[in-house]
């Protein structure tokens, strides 16, 4: 086992003010580890832009800007959260949701996996 010490005392991270959290569930059940790039992205922006109920209504171009994201990206990572039930959308509200007990893994194969696949099948 690592004894762990403070490195920078003076600097010690305090919670205040604002209501970002993440579990560490989050990196150790393996959720960190479904997502994609922009999904992370998207997701973590979320978190921080978030109140203490999860909720955040920032708009897609506001949300691209900040993340610089396409909007294509964007959609994707959007709905990916979505399937992954880490997030709901209602078109103008985003909720970051309590983490589900085990990571959802996505139905639809990410961009590495298709262009392995079409590579399979000699497209």
């Amino acid at each position: 086992m690592i004894t762990k010490k403070i490195i920078n005392p003076g600097r010690v991270r305090k919670i205040s003010g604002g209501f970002s959290f993440i579990p560490h569930r989050f990196l150790s059940d393996g959720f960190l580890s479904i997502l994609t790039r922009e999904e992370i992205l998207l997701y973590m922006f979320l978190i921080l832009a978030s109140d203490r109920y999860g909720l955040s209504y920032y708009s897609y171009d506001a949300i691209c800007s900040f993340i610089h994201l396409h909007l294509d990206q964007y959609i994707e990572a959007r709905d990916g959260l979505i399937r992954k039930d880490l997030i709901d959308f209602d078109g103008t509200v985003f909720q970051v949701l309590d983490l589900p007990g085990k990571p959802v893994a996505s139905t639809k194969p990410c961009a590495i996996n298709r262009l392995i696949q079409q590579i399979a099948k000699g497209i």
